[in-house]
Protein backbone atom coordinates (compact mmCIF):
# COMPACT_ATOMS: atom_id res chain seq x y z
CA UNK A 1 0.00 0.00 0.00
CA UNK A 2 1.25 3.37 -1.04
CA UNK A 3 1.83 5.43 2.06
CA UNK A 4 -0.90 7.89 2.76
CA UNK A 5 -0.42 11.37 4.23
CA UNK A 6 -1.57 11.26 7.92
CA UNK A 7 -5.67 12.20 8.13
CA UNK A 8 -5.96 11.33 5.06
CA UNK A 9 -9.59 10.33 3.77
CA UNK A 10 -10.12 6.56 3.92
CA UNK A 11 -11.91 6.92 0.50
CA UNK A 12 -8.41 5.99 -1.46
CA UNK A 13 -8.03 2.67 1.19
CA UNK A 14 -10.65 -0.13 1.66
CA UNK A 15 -9.04 -2.96 3.53
CA UNK A 16 -11.02 -6.34 2.76
CA UNK A 17 -10.94 -9.45 5.06
CA UNK A 18 -10.53 -9.45 8.65
CA UNK A 19 -9.74 -6.34 11.06
CA UNK A 20 -9.17 -5.75 14.38
CA UNK A 21 -10.44 -2.87 16.41
CA UNK A 22 -8.60 -1.33 20.04
CA UNK A 23 -10.11 0.73 22.66
CA UNK A 24 -6.96 1.50 24.03
CA UNK A 25 -6.72 2.78 27.74
CA UNK A 26 -4.24 3.71 30.02
CA UNK A 27 -5.56 0.55 32.33
CA UNK A 28 -6.59 -1.88 29.24
CA UNK A 29 -7.06 -2.26 25.70
CA UNK A 30 -10.21 -3.75 24.39
CA UNK A 31 -10.24 -5.50 20.95
CA UNK A 32 -12.75 -6.48 18.59
CA UNK A 33 -12.82 -8.57 15.77
CA UNK A 34 -14.68 -7.88 12.55
CA UNK A 35 -14.70 -8.88 8.87
CA UNK A 36 -15.21 -6.74 5.91
CA UNK A 37 -17.21 -9.51 4.27
CA UNK A 38 -20.03 -9.48 7.05
CA UNK A 39 -19.28 -5.86 8.49
CA UNK A 40 -19.96 -7.61 11.58
CA UNK A 41 -18.17 -6.76 14.50
CA UNK A 42 -17.26 -9.25 17.77
CA UNK A 43 -15.63 -8.00 20.97
CA UNK A 44 -12.84 -10.34 21.30
CA UNK A 45 -10.47 -9.76 24.21
CA UNK A 46 -9.53 -7.31 26.71
CA UNK A 47 -5.42 -6.40 27.66
CA UNK A 48 -5.73 -5.92 31.04
CA UNK A 49 -1.37 -5.34 31.18
CA UNK A 50 -0.69 -2.05 31.91
CA UNK A 51 3.30 -2.66 30.79
CA UNK A 52 4.13 -1.77 26.99
CA UNK A 53 5.76 -4.35 26.01
CA UNK A 54 3.60 -6.96 27.36
CA UNK A 55 0.96 -5.28 25.66
CA UNK A 56 2.59 -5.27 22.53
CA UNK A 57 3.25 -8.92 22.97
CA UNK A 58 -0.51 -9.57 23.48
CA UNK A 59 -0.87 -7.76 20.17
CA UNK A 60 1.47 -9.60 18.48
CA UNK A 61 -0.04 -13.06 19.10
CA UNK A 62 -3.46 -11.84 18.02
CA UNK A 63 -2.50 -10.75 14.72
CA UNK A 64 -0.14 -14.00 14.15
CA UNK A 65 -3.55 -15.68 15.29
CA UNK A 66 -5.97 -13.98 13.10
CA UNK A 67 -4.08 -12.07 10.35
CA UNK A 68 -6.33 -9.18 9.87
CA UNK A 69 -5.46 -6.63 7.19
CA UNK A 70 -5.93 -3.72 8.89
CA UNK A 71 -6.30 -2.20 12.39
CA UNK A 72 -8.65 0.54 13.29
CA UNK A 73 -7.90 2.28 16.34
CA UNK A 74 -10.56 4.38 18.50
CA UNK A 75 -10.02 8.14 18.70
CA UNK A 76 -11.44 9.85 21.31
CA UNK A 77 -12.36 13.52 21.47
CA UNK A 78 -15.02 15.78 23.53
CA UNK A 79 -18.41 15.55 23.26
CA UNK A 80 -18.06 18.66 20.21
CA UNK A 81 -14.74 16.69 18.54
CA UNK A 82 -12.22 18.87 19.97
CA UNK A 83 -8.89 16.64 20.94
CA UNK A 84 -8.04 15.84 24.86
CA UNK A 85 -5.44 14.30 26.94
CA UNK A 86 -6.75 10.72 25.86
CA UNK A 87 -6.60 11.79 22.28
CA UNK A 88 -2.89 11.83 21.86
CA UNK A 89 -2.11 8.35 23.53
CA UNK A 90 -4.71 7.28 21.19
CA UNK A 91 -2.48 8.55 18.17
CA UNK A 92 0.71 7.73 19.39
CA UNK A 93 -0.57 4.24 20.02
CA UNK A 94 -1.91 3.92 16.46
CA UNK A 95 1.39 5.08 15.11
CA UNK A 96 3.50 2.64 16.99
CA UNK A 97 1.09 -0.67 15.70
CA UNK A 98 1.51 0.76 12.15
CA UNK A 99 5.49 0.84 13.05
CA UNK A 100 5.58 -2.59 14.95
CA UNK A 101 3.51 -4.50 12.59
CA UNK A 102 3.57 -2.30 8.98
CA UNK A 103 -0.14 -2.61 8.58
CA UNK A 104 -2.45 0.38 7.69
CA UNK A 105 -3.85 1.54 10.95
CA UNK A 106 -7.30 3.59 10.46
CA UNK A 107 -8.51 5.66 13.25
CA UNK A 108 -12.04 5.76 14.08
CA UNK A 109 -14.25 7.99 16.37
CA UNK A 110 -14.81 6.18 19.64
CA UNK A 111 -17.25 9.00 20.76
CA UNK A 112 -20.11 7.59 23.16
CA UNK A 113 -18.78 3.54 22.63
CA UNK A 114 -18.21 3.56 26.52
CA UNK A 115 -21.50 4.11 26.77
CA UNK A 116 -23.19 2.12 23.71
CA UNK A 117 -21.33 -0.83 25.20
CA UNK A 118 -22.63 -0.18 28.33
CA UNK A 119 -25.99 -0.19 27.04
CA UNK A 120 -25.09 -3.69 25.31
CA UNK A 121 -24.04 -5.22 28.02
CA UNK A 122 -26.98 -3.96 30.72
CA UNK A 123 -29.16 -6.06 27.74
CA UNK A 124 -27.59 -9.21 28.60
CA UNK A 125 -28.01 -8.78 31.79
CA UNK A 126 -24.31 -7.76 33.42
CA UNK A 127 -24.36 -4.59 35.15
CA UNK A 128 -21.85 -2.33 36.83
CA UNK A 129 -18.90 -4.03 38.46
CA UNK A 130 -19.92 -7.20 35.94
CA UNK A 131 -18.73 -5.02 33.36
CA UNK A 132 -15.26 -4.06 34.01
CA UNK A 133 -13.61 -7.32 32.53
CA UNK A 134 -15.70 -6.72 29.52
CA UNK A 135 -16.83 -3.19 28.77
CA UNK A 136 -13.22 -2.28 26.55
CA UNK A 137 -13.75 -4.90 24.12
CA UNK A 138 -17.52 -4.50 23.85
CA UNK A 139 -16.08 -0.70 23.10
CA UNK A 140 -14.04 -1.89 20.60
CA UNK A 141 -16.84 -3.58 19.15
CA UNK A 142 -18.32 -0.11 18.93
CA UNK A 143 -15.55 1.03 17.50
CA UNK A 144 -15.46 -1.61 14.59
CA UNK A 145 -19.25 -1.64 13.86
CA UNK A 146 -18.83 1.91 13.74
CA UNK A 147 -16.19 1.90 10.83
CA UNK A 148 -18.00 -1.13 9.35
CA UNK A 149 -21.33 1.43 9.37
CA UNK A 150 -19.37 4.60 7.74
CA UNK A 151 -15.86 3.48 6.70
CA UNK A 152 -15.32 6.89 4.37
CA UNK A 153 -15.33 8.72 8.60
CA UNK A 154 -12.32 6.90 9.46
CA UNK A 155 -8.92 8.32 9.14
CA UNK A 156 -5.57 6.32 7.72
CA UNK A 157 -2.60 7.05 10.03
Amino acid sequence: MPDMPEGAAIQAFTPQGTLLAFDFGTKRIGVAIGNTLLRRANPLTTISDEKTDARFASIAALLAEWQPSALVVGLPSSDDGTPHELTALCRRFANRLKGRFNLPVILADERYTSLAASAALNEQGIRGREQKSLIDQYAAQQILQAYFDEPAAGLIV
